[in-house]
C-alpha cells in the first residue's frame, strides 16, 4: 500500500493545463484555478517551496460576469444579424443552424447523428457549395463535402452556460458516485483508459465505464465508421494551448504517413501565423502536449482517416478558458487559414 505523506493540507485545485496531475513534470508551466479561500494557503506554500507563480486572473467570478453579463439579450438573439463575435448559448447556436438550413438550403444541409445523454439532438451541417468568389474555397467545396459539428458535447456546453462556466465533461450520471460526466476525448475505443486517462468518475479525465459509453461519442463514431472509406480528414478543435497536433496521442511512435502529415502541419501553422503573428507549436500529440489515450484523433487515424488533427486554439494561458470575445474573430480568421491550407494539401495528393 502506498502511503502519501503531505506536509501541506490537501488543496482542491482545478487544473487547467495540463488536464491531469500525472502530466506535470519538473520545470513545466502549469495553469490552475483555485477557490479564493484556498489561494490564501496556497501562495505561502508555493513561496516556501520556491515555486515561481504569477496570478493571471485575480477575480475569476468577476471576469466571467464581465464577459457574459454586459451585452443585451436582444443583440444575440436576432438570427439575420447573428453576431459571430460573441459567445452563444446552445439554443442560439442550434437556432442559427436551423436558420442557415432554411435560408441557404442550396448550400447547407443539416441533420442529426444521434441524441445526447440528456436527449438533445447532435446536429451536423453538411456544406455543399459556396457563393464565394475565392478560387481556393470554390475548389475545396467542389471537390469535398465538409461535415461540421459546431458543438460535440451539447449537454456539457449547455451546463457551462447554466451552472458551471468551466465544466468540460459530458453530463451522464454514474451509478456508484455522485459525480457526473465523462471526458468525451478519453472515451474512444483506441488504447482506452490507458496512460493519460483516469478510472475515477470524479476526475476531469475520467475515461468512462467502457469505450463509447457516452451516446455522443457512440453517435459520432458510428457516423465516421459508416463513411470512413470516403473521409479524407478529421479535424477537432479544443481550447487551449496554441498547438496543431497529429497522431499518435496514446504513444510515442511515428505514424506511417508522417512526412505527408508533418508537412501539412508545418504549412498550416505558417499560414496561421501569417495573419496576426500567432505562433503555434505542432507535432505528434504525445510529445508536443502529453500522452493521452482514447482520443477521437487517434481513433479517426486508426480507422483509416489519413489526416487527423487536433487544434488547441488560443491562448497559452493568459486568459486560458476565458478567452475574451474580442479575440473570437482573429482566432477564427487565422484558424480558417490553417484549415484551408490542410484541405488544399490533401487535395494535392501527397504520397
Amino acid at each position: 500500500m502506498h502511503m502519501n505523506y503531505r506536509l501541506v493540507p490537501a488543496l482542491q485545485v482545478d487544473l487547467w493545463q495540463p488536464s491531469s496531475p500525472f502530466h506535470i513534470v519538473e520545470g513545466m508551466v502549469t495553469d490552475v484555478r483555485v477557490p479564493q479561500n484556498t489561494s490564501r494557503s496556497l501562495l505561502p506554500y508555493l513561496q516556501q517551496a520556491n515555486i515561481q507563480y504569477t496570478i493571471l486572473i485575480s477575480d475569476l467570478q468577476k471576469a466571467i460576469e464581465n464577459q457574459t453579463g454586459l451585452r443585451s439579450y436582444r443583440n444575440r438573439r436576432s438570427l439575420s444579424g447573428y453576431n459571430y463575435e460573441v459567445y452563444h448559448s446552445l439554443e442560439e447556436i442550434q437556432g442559427w443552424m436551423h436558420h442557415l438550413n432554411k435560408t441557404h438550403s442550396d448550400l447547407v444541409h443539416m441533420f442529426s447523428v444521434g441524441t445526447s445523454y440528456e436527449g438533445r439532438p447532435l446536429f451536423v451541417l453538411k456544406a455543399l457549395q459556396t457563393y464565394q468568389t475565392d478560387p481556393a474555397m470554390r475548389k475545396m467545396l467542389t471537390q469535398l463535402y465538409f461535415y461540421i459539428m459546431p458543438v460535440f458535447n451539447v449537454d456539457g456546453y449547455h451546463f457551462s452556460w447554466t451552472n458551471d462556466r468551466f465544466w468540460r465533461k459530458t453530463r451522464s450520471k454514474n451509478t456508484r458516485f455522485p459525480c457526473h460526466g465523462v471526458d468525451a476525448n478519453r472515451n474512444w475505443k483506441v488504447k482506452w483508459c490507458d496512460e493519460g486517462a483516469s478510472f475515477h468518475p470524479c476526475d476531469d479525465t475520467y475515461c468512462g465505464p467502457f469505450p463509447e459509453s457516452e451516446p455522443e461519442v457512440k453517435a459520432v463514431a458510428h457516423f465516421l465508421r459508416k463513411h470512413r472509406k470516403q473521409i479524407k480528414a478529421y479535424l477537432s478543435f479544443h481550447a487551449y494551448a496554441q498547438m496543431l497536433l497529429y497522431p499518435y496521442s496514446y504513444k510515442y511512435a511515428t505514424i506511417p504517413n508522417f512526412s505527408c502529415v508533418e508537412s501539412a502541419a508545418y504549412n498550416a501553422v505558417n499560414a496561421l501565423q501569417s495573419a496576426y503573428g500567432i505562433r503555434y507549436r505542432y507535432g505528434p500529440a504525445s510529445s508536443t502536449l502529453y500522452v493521452s489515450s482514447g482520443s477521437s484523433m487517434d481513433w479517426a487515424y486508426k480507422n483509416g482517416i489519413p489526416y487527423a488533427f487536433a487544434f488547441e486554439l488560443r491562448d497559452t494561458g493568459h486568459f486560458g478558458f476565458l478567452l475574451p470575445e474580442t479575440l473570437i474573430k482573429p482566432t477564427c480568421t487565422e484558424t480558417m487559414l490553417a484549415v484551408k491550407n490542410i484541405t488544399l494539401h490533401l487535395l494535392k495528393k501527397c504520397h
